[in-house]
């Protein structure tokens, strides 16, 4: 009995380290050997029990084996809850919810309160009596082994009327019945049949062999655990790009599902990339250097461009890299990855196609924009200017000598008005018409405009009447200019057509000058141009009144 015990741990020991070693861990991995980890303990218990005649011993060999065995139970719901969902990560509240039985049926296990657990025979516990606290484990364990195996045969039932993979599910099946009922064997034979039948040694651990071995032969056989490889092959599977991997002999050791229908290539056949550009590439001359980096430098990241025509859906394209492996320094492979950019492509000719028509459109709305850039400056040109001389109008000249007027106060710059009328000028409409009248206003105008500096400001104040602003200008050469143009003016002579003699005219001109400092504040520079032009109103009806053609400066 001990070397079956003996031989049974062993056994388990090998396939924890086999399992351990030759496997990738993942989390499921991790479950599988903590489980496997209080498998091991069972035997090696019932080892120690009965290499030793002392019952302290016997007594932390069977506390052992039957604490380990408690966790099993909670050890085995995890695995199921793994199993059932690979991607299932547990709660703090259900791993603490899982495992308090367990813990609490240990500590009562270890703690033995009168016996309630087991009773010495014979004063050793090689054969032992067993209490309500053996019971309650053995109802823990079952209600465990029940909650798992109510789960499995869920899933495996959907999974199988769903048609997915289900053959894990339906080994942990097997597994768990295997183990359960050798234990539950083992519970009626060698102790409620043991008044009456002889023992039966190893039935538990027998189970626990058996239901190991099946375990490790499926991972073996289905590699039902290896989820990292599973999940690795489902997602290069998924993926939108079509991935071929060659070994560094350039022949292929896998490839994904998407490339196929585009390239028929083969596992295991060597890759011709030459071949494979042929026919395929968009740029010869590209074709060229891609072809010699693929050959001559192979630790280079190199890139191009192909195009297939496929199903008679039109040409695909694609955007194709080649990426060196390199483990340790050593270039072991390649890489190389199909992106599909006939989308892209497809939205490139577009977007070029669109961009051509905005640059139209961008052309004409420049040209419209320089269009309707010139037309309002001529209408601002004519919102300011009188139709008919040219000259500013009144309402820019009242607008500027509002601002013009409070520089000059404020930094007491001085400055010169002028207002003017073409004498008699009644008498020329009446005698030639308005419309040489016009021409008489139009002459005047052009020949004051020729007389006057660069700064100053002729604008037409009204009918005949003209006003003219200079800025930064004395008293005597205010009176200067108005008797130049006032000259210009007399000495104009100004055609009338139809064989008759040109005519000329003269102007009054009443003026006014600036130049002393600004004592009195206008609240209101309106008000203050107004009684200006008051002063110049008046100064003209006196060079009217005193023959014409003259300027009388206030």
């Amino acid at each position: 009995m001990t070397g079956l015990d003996i031989s049974l741990f062993l056994f388990l020991l090998v396939t924890f380290i086999y399992v351990f070693t030759f496997n990738v861990i993942t989390t499921q991995h991790k479950v599988y050997l903590l489980f496997h980890f209080f498998m091991m303990f069972w035997p090696i218990g019932q080892v120690g029990v009965h290499i030793t005649d002392n019952p302290n011993l016997q007594v932390v060999y069977i506390n052992i084996s039957f604490v380990c065995l408690s966790m099993l139970g909670s050890g085995w719901l995890l695995f199921t809850k793994f199993l059932v969902n690979a991607a299932y990560r547990p709660s703090r509240k259900f791993l603490i919810s899982m495992i308090s039985p367990s813990l609490l049926m240990s500590a009562f296990i270890v703690w033995n309160p009168a016996g309630l657990f087991m009773h010495a025979v014979n004063g050793g516990y090689t054969e032992r009596i067993y209490g309500p606290i053996f019971w309650g484990l053995a109802a823990l364990l079952v209600t465990y082994y029940g909650i798992s195996v109510r789960m499995l045969l869920q899933t495996y039932l959907k999974r199988k009327a769903q048609q997915e993979d289900s053959v894990s599910i339906r080994n942990a099946l097997i597994g768990i019945v295997i183990l359960v009922s050798m234990a539950l064997l083992d519970l009626f034979v060698n102790v409620v049949l043991d008044p009456w039948l002889p023992v039966i040694p190893g039935l538990t651990s027998l189970g626990i062999v058996m239901s190991n071995l099946y375990f490790v032969f499926a991972l073996q056989k289905n590699r039902t655990l290896d989820l990292v490889k599973i999940a690795h092959q489902d997602v290069v599977n998924t993926l939108s790009v079509g991935i071929i991997v060659l070994d560094e002999h350039d022949h292929i050791i896998e490839k994904n599902r998407i490339i196929s229908p585009y390239i028929r290539t083969y596992v295991g056949e060597k890759l011709n990339m030459q071949k494979l550009l042929a026919g395929y590439s968009q740029d010869a001359a590209g074709e060229e250097a891609f072809l010699h980096a693929y050959h001559h430098q192979p630790m280079s990241r190199i890139q191009t461009e192909i195009a297939i025509e496929h199903n008679r859906q039109g040409a695909k394209f694609f955007s194709l890299h080649v990426a060196p492996t390199i483990v340790s320094g050593r270039r072991i492979g390649k890489v190389i990855t199909f992106q599909d950019i006939t989308e892209l492509r497809s939205l490139i000719l577009k977007s070029e196609e669109h961009n051509s028509s905005l640059q139209e459109r961008n052309r004409a709305l420049i040209y419209m924009q320089d269009e309707l850039f010139q037309a309002n400056r001529k209408l601002e040109q004519m919102a300011i200017t009188d139709s008919l001389t040219g000259c500013y109008n009144r309402r820019y000249l009242m607008q500027q000598l509002e601002h013009e007027v409070m520089t000059n106060m404020r930094y007491k710059i001085p400055y010169a008005l002028i207002l003017f009328d073409i004498d008699f000028f009644k008498q020329v409409n009446d005698t030639y018409g308005h419309v040489v009248g016009d021409e008489v206003i139009r002459r005047t105008a052009e020949a004051v405009r020729s007389s006057l500096r660069r700064t100053d400001i002729l604008a037409r104040y009204g009918g005949e009447e003209f006003t003219l602003y200079m800025p930064h200008t004395t008293k005597e050469q205010a009176e200067m200019l108005a008797q130049r143009v006032r000259e210009v003016v007399e000495n104009n002579h100004i055609p009338i057509g139809r064989g008759r003699p040109p005519i000329s005219v003269t102007v009054s001109m009443g003026m006014i000058a600036v130049e002393e400092p600004f004592e009195q504040q206008y609240d209101d520079i309106k008000d203050y141009l107004k009684e200006l032009f008051s002063k110049i109103d008046s100064a003209l009806y006196r060079a009217k009144d005193d023959g014409r053609n003259r300027v009388v400066n206030l």
